[in-house]
């Protein structure tokens, strides 16, 4: 369970996430800082994986593929978004 609409107080950016998706391995910043929030570009470095999840925001991106703890990771600037 976690928050959809976490959003990054680095970049300011809502965070986007998407189900059954990780990140290749080639991402690196410029591909997120230059392509985000437009799926059809982001689509080129996703990778299938069912029961995964992919996060991003302009600055930074996670694949998550078992149950963590987003808030322990002292890396990313995301927040809740409120609801």
């Amino acid at each position: 369970r976690t928050c959809d609409q976490l959003r990054c107080t680095a970049c300011d950016f809502r965070v986007s996430l998407f189900n059954d998706y990780i990140w290749d391995q080639s991402c690196d910043y410029l591909f997120f800082r230059n392509n985000m929030p437009e799926l059809s570009k982001l689509r080129v470095k996703m990778v299938k994986k069912k029961g995964a999840r992919a996060y991003a925001c302009q600055c930074s991106w996670r694949s998550i593929s078992e149950l963590t703890d987003l808030q322990t990771d002292q890396q990313l600037r995301w927040v809740c978004g409120k609801h």
